[in-house]
């Protein structure tokens, strides 16, 4: 019998504990699976903005928009290499439950800005003359069954036609995809003019402008030279780097880090209690045992390694179980899923090997103190107890 068959022995002596055991940890290592991986697709924007990209918006709040001749201008400043606009469309098909991420844009400028998102030479050819074409994600196609030559009918929730409808027809002439897994691709994009022409109301207005520098170590003089140029105008402008701006826009819909931090601290609190006072149980129950072992030539050394050990094996156990069921849950039912609105659902390897040092970190500081006190049983006082 070798000290592994002893430490799994010891572990299942008492198979309830155990179990119980075993499932406090895997819960809590299912909600951090689950929920980290929900967070690291959720702030993905953050993470693939470029570093070159400004974004600049209304100073009152970034769903106010701001006139259209403030791209040219912005044109003008030394440092700016490109300048594009884009307007939120609010669109759905169909059905208003079926909310679609839609843009209204410049086409040549804001792809030139946004040089992740890739396509067919023929397409991109296409999209740009080609007035009412719809650029579609291909998370979109996967999602709804498109295909190139389809005509789709596009509602607004904030827009109107100066004939009272709300609707505007497409064919869908192009299909785009991120250069990589972490880029979008779930949203729809159409010419600003086909969509500027017809409105009833708030014509020549851009939502936001989107630019690029020249470099990178300018984007302090850049922002403050475009919110100098329109200071003190009816719509004033606040510009920051788009990392910035899209860590604006999440907390717009609350802290999610804080939001999530909070439920799995509080999870992994509880189960450190819980786990952490059993072990010590556990050791008090065997005191007799342990100096049984010493007497037959056990080194403290060994005894606190095995001590350790097992609540090391307990928190891998939990933990591997919790994760797997978790990218199972992740990767197989949740991200097909939401493909549409959260593309690229998924457990990633940085989530995996977060938790796998959680994991250590737990069966460390659960165990330690057990072996500790398993380490320094004395024979005589262990035997001589009732």
């Amino acid at each position: 019998m070798n000290d592994f068959t002893l430490v799994l022995k010891n572990l299942f002596r008492k198979k309830l504990r155990a179990i119980l055991l075993l499932f406090s940890i895997l819960s809590a290592f299912l909600i951090f699976g689950a929920l980290g991986s929900f967070y690291k697709v959720f702030t993905a924007g953050v993470e693939v903005a470029a570093a070159d990209r400004l974004i600049a918006v209304n100073k009152i709040n970034f769903t106010v928009s701001l006139p259209l001749a403030y791209v040219n201008r912005v044109r003008s400043i030394e440092g700016v290499r490109n300048a594009s606009h884009a307007s939120w469309f609010g669109g759905y098909y169909q059905d208003p439950r079926k909310q679609v991420q839609t843009f209204a844009i410049e086409a040549d400028t804001y792809l030139e800005a946004y040089s992740e998102l890739v396509m067919p030479d023929e397409q991109r050819k296409a999209f740009m003359e080609t007035r009412d074409c719809l650029l579609t994600g291909a998370d979109l196609v996967d999602q709804y069954g498109w295909k190139l030559g389809d005509t789709v009918p596009i509602n607004s929730n904030i827009w109107q036609k100066r004939d009272g409808s709300s609707v505007w027809e497409f064919t869908i002439c192009a299909i785009f995809d991120g250069d990589k897994e972490t880029v979008p691709a779930n949203y729809l994009m159409f010419h600003y003019d086909y969509y500027n022409e017809d409105l009833a109301f708030n014509r020549d207005q851009a939502g936001w402008i989107i630019l690029n520098s020249a470099n990178p170590a300018m984007n302090d003089d850049i922002s403050k030279q475009i919110d100098a140029l329109f200071a003190n105008s009816r719509a004033e402008t606040k510009t920051s780097t788009e990392s910035a701006f899209n860590k604006a826009f999440l907390k717009q819909m609350g802290n999610i880090g804080l939001i999530l931090s909070s439920v799995i601290g509080a999870a992994f609190a509880t189960i450190l209690m819980i786990v952490g006072t059993t072990m010590v149980m556990a050791v008090s129950e065997r005191t007799k045992e342990i100096a049984v072992m010493k007497t037959l030539g056990f080194r403290t050394g060994r005894i606190f390694r095995m001590v350790l050990s097992e609540s090391l094996l307990l928190a891998l156990l939990g933990g591997l179980i919790g994760l797997g069921i978790a990218w199972a849950l992740v990767d197989l039912a949740i991200g097909p899923a939401l493909a549409g609105f959260l593309p690229g659902m998924g457990m990633t390897a940085d989530v995996a090997l977060i938790a796998i040092g959680l994991m250590l970190a737990l069966g460390l500081i659960t165990g330690i103190l057990p072996a500790l006190k398993a380490m320094n049983v004395t024979i005589v006082d262990a035997l001589s107890k009732n």
